[in-house]
């Protein structure tokens, strides 16, 4: 995915620069001069480069990069928004979209050509050497979000009784190498890994060690079809820099980067913090339309959950018109239940999006968050009482509500870590779901303690 030239030596540009930098380039390109706004950026590296262009309208997008033509840097797309991504990937002609794809990594070319129709991907493919279409071929053959598609169909495989002279000079004379490698593998005739590497250690070698002395044997090693996230977590937990992706029959047939990786972790991340609070898997660069689709199904969900907590008050209609003090203090014990339940079910899930929170310490947890949600709710009883008792002059109305604070908050952190791993047992993503089923919890049990017992200690 690397590449050299002057972007290299390019310092970076702040993202105050890079919004001026934008607007610039969107005067010179409505003014007629898209000359002017390509030396505007030419000089950017290519992740300050993928942001003017993701600032910018998707009709700019398209004239600024073909003002550049075939000198364009394509590393640049493996740096864009994958909405926007898409609608350049379907908007440029094939013959620059194939040069593309020769220029970038297996990765990251796979990303560029899936969503483009069958006639279109078909005429890029045909672009390409034998090799290169084999290798992304054998990319989109694995499903999206595994080893296989994230992989790196570029390596370099060497046998064992090969000597270090042998290797150093099948680097220097094969044409098909990967820009970049620090680990070469060693296989067997059947291409399953027996072991790798390291160039430091290859170079430092005298030329007649065979490879086999030099290798390491412990290799760990990932399957094409094994989800990314896991894959990402194996990296993170064995503090790895580059691992080999087999197949089924366990032969070599790409490698996975830490490059890559990062940009997973960081993908899920932005995935899980978007799922917690139910706006899917939605970027600035989609359209009214899918944005609204995106969001519109949660809402609706959590209006039946609104309802439902006002069903509870309902029931409480003649206690509420006894004493008007019970309808300014509900929000607050809604809120603080809200906010407690939320508190533990953000921990809960990112603990079981990592592989933290497993069948062996569940209970361990559960009874932790529960005494914490317990001693919360004592410490905001005592505070909310206080208050009360100086704002209304009542202790006994705030003795109600220091109980329902106390209930709700327990309650809360049960409810809080309990439907995350309700969900997670039944293989559905907690992330999207819980905060709507939470709130649904902490409203109705809030209400239902407050106003239950202010109608049996009040009146």
């Amino acid at each position: 995915m690397s590449q050299t030239g002057s972007h290299t030596s390019t310092p970076e540009v702040e993202e105050a620069s890079i919004d001026d930098l934008a607007r610039d380039v969107a005067a010179a390109l409505h003014a007629g001069a898209p000359g002017s706004a390509r030396r505007m950026v030419e000089h950017l590296r290519a992740p300050d480069l993928a942001d003017v262009i993701e600032l910018l309208e998707p009709e700019a997008r398209l004239e600024l990069i073909l003002a550049f033509g075939l000198d364009f840097d394509f590393e640049v797309f493996s740096e864009l928004d994958e909405t926007v991504r898409d609608q350049l990937s379907k908007a440029l002609p094939n013959d620059l979209l194939a040069r593309a794809v020769r220029e970038l990594d297996t990765d990251d070319a796979a990303y560029i050509i899936e969503g483009l129709e069958e006639r279109d991907k078909e005429e890029v493919l045909a672009q390409l050497e034998t090799s290169d279409r084999a290798a992304l071929e054998r990319n989109l053959e694995y499903p999206e979000e595994t080893a296989g598609r994230l992989m790196q169909a570029h390596f370099v495989a060497v046998a064992p009784f090969w000597t270090v002279g042998q290797v150093i000079d099948y680097m220097r004379d094969a044409d098909d190498l990967p820009e970049s490698f620090s680990e070469i593998f060693v296989v067997d005739p059947s291409f399953r890994v027996m072991g790798s590497v390291e160039l430091s250690r290859l170079l430092r070698a005298k030329r007649s060690v065979l490879v086999e002395t030099l290798m390491e044997t412990d290799r760990h090693v990932v399957l094409a079809t094994e989800d990314q996230e896991e894959v990402a977590r194996q990296f993170k937990r064995y503090d790895l820099f580059s691992v080999p992706v087999v197949d089924e029959n366990q032969r070599l047939v790409g490698v996975v980067t830490v490059d890559d990786v990062v940009e997973v972790l960081d993908d899920e991340a932005d995935e899980d913090m978007k799922a917690l609070a139910g706006v899917g898997d939605e970027s600035l660069a989609d359209s009214v339309m899918e944005t609204v689709k995106s969001r519109v199904p949660w809402l609706v969900v959590n209006l039946g959950t609104a309802i439902l907590a006002s069903f509870v008050i309902q029931q409480f209609d003649a206690t509420i018109e006894q004493m008007v003090a019970l309808a300014v203090l509900m929000p607050i014990v809604a809120s603080t239940g809200g906010n407690a339940g939320t508190q533990t079910m953000t921990v809960t899930v990112r603990a079981l999006a990592t592989s933290k929170l497993g069948s062996m310490n569940a209970r361990r947890v559960i009874t932790r968050e529960a005494l914490v949600g317990l001693l919360n709710g004592l410490i905001m009883s005592v505070i909310l009482a206080t208050v009360v008792f100086f704002w209304f002059g009542s202790g006994t109305l705030g003795g109600v509500i220091g109980a329902a604070i106390i209930v709700n908050l327990f309650c809360a952190a049960v409810a809080g870590i309990l439907i995350p791993l309700v969900f997670n047992h039944f293989e559905l993503d907690p992330a999207p779901a819980s905060g709507v089923f939470v709130t649904m919890i902490t409203d109705c049990v809030g209400f239902f303690a407050f106003l239950g017992l202010a109608s049996i200690w009040l009146f």
